[in-house]
């Protein structure tokens, strides 16, 4: 009778030693030690914040824009959009995603009219940049201005279709903004 090796085979032990490694990396953040601020200063901000963010945030003075990106995007996404911000912004090159990620977290915290310029910018350096259209299609809605909002969804629609994630998400907006208009 052969013994059960499961359908990994000769693998198995490797998936199951992989496995472990990548649990032990997701969870180490978790069990890892609070030490709060690096100095008594920084307690006079909210933890999270952007000042607190800024006095803290020394190790983040030497991450790569890329780094900085990836971290303020995801917080961003995650409705932390203070703690966004103070890493989009210490950015050294503040390109498409960089600024248009900044005027989502700064929209999202109810400062529309700070992020319209932001959009803006975004567009200046690539007027492809499909997501900075729809956020700032958004940023319409925001303001009552589903006309400008429907004129930047055309826009993504020359650019890059109407399968295009930003143009679903954008014309998803709108049409929830029309319906809550006729109510």
């Amino acid at each position: 009778m052969t013994a059960y090796r499961g359908s990994a085979g000769r693998f198995g032990t490797a998936r199951v030693i992989l496995g472990a490694c990548l649990a032990a990396a997701v969870a180490a953040p978790a069990f890892a030690k609070d030490t709060g601020p690096l100095s008594a200063q920084c307690d006079g901000f909210a933890k999270g914040t952007a000042a607190w963010t800024a006095c803290v945030g020394q190790p983040a003075l030497a991450m790569a824009d890329a780094e900085l990106f990836y971290a303020g995007y995801w917080l961003a996404k995650n409705g932390r959009y203070e703690e966004a911000l103070g890493y989009l912004t210490l950015a050294r090159e503040k390109d498409e995603r960089v600024l248009t990620y900044i005027g989502f977290a700064t929209r999202k915290l109810g400062r529309v009219e700070e992020a319209m310029p932001l959009y803006r910018a975004a567009l200046q350096r690539n007027p492809d940049y499909a997501v900075a259209r729809a956020y700032l299609g958004e940023a319409f809605l925001a303001r009552g201005e589903a006309d400008l909002a429907r004129a930047e969804l055309s826009e993504i629609a020359s650019r890059c279709g109407v399968a295009c994630p930003a143009y679903v998400d954008l014309n998803g907006h709108i049409r929830d903004f029309e319906a809550r208009a006729r109510l």
